[in-house]
C-alpha cells in the first residue's frame, strides 16, 4: 500500500472498532504500519528452514489443587 492507502486503511479500521483517532494520531499509526510492512517484507524475502526458527511448545505448569 502507498501512504494515502495506508492512512485510509488506518482511518477505516479505527472507525470500524469505534476508536477515536485525530488526524495526527492516524498519520502516526499509518507511518508505523508502513514501517512494519517494510520490515515484514524483508523477513518474508529471507528463506528460513524449519530448524532456523523453531516454534515454542506451550507447556502449562502442572495444576496444583489448593489445600484449603
Amino acid at each position: 500500500m502507498n501512504e494515502p492507502q495506508t492512512l485510509a486503511y488506518v482511518q477505516a479500521a479505527a472507525l470500524a472498532v469505534d476508536l477515536p483517532l485525530s488526524e495526527a494520531q492516524a498519520q502516526r499509526v499509518a507511518t508505523h504500519l508502513q514501517r512494519t510492512a517494510v520490515l515484514a517484507a524483508l523477513l518474508d524475502g529471507f528463506e528460513l528452514a524449519p530448524h532456523d526458527e523453531p516454534a515454542e511448545i506451550y507447556c502449562p505448569a502442572p495444576f496444583q489443587a489448593s489445600q484449603h
